[in-house]
């Protein structure tokens, strides 16, 4: 799920509202829903980030990232 700036915006009034007079259970809901959907969202981001990355060793070979084994 891509997050738009309106998604954003209405995280941030949730927060506001929370702060100032709290949420009913529907938007506490909303809230939570919206905050799991920007960490996947950036989570993801993060990670085509770093499957991009290719590293030059001093003898001129590149290579890709490995992920390391648990």
């Amino acid at each position: 799920m891509a997050i738009t700036e309106a998604d954003i915006k209405r995280i941030n009034e949730l927060y506001h509202k929370s702060q100032a007079e709290g949420l009913t259970d529907e938007e506490k809901q909303e809230q939570q829903d919206l905050r799991r959907a920007y960490i996947e969202a950036m989570r993801g981001n993060i990670r085509s980030h770093l499957d991009s990355i290719v590293v030059q060793r001093p003898d001129g070979t590149r290579e890709k990232l490995q992920r390391k084994k648990k």
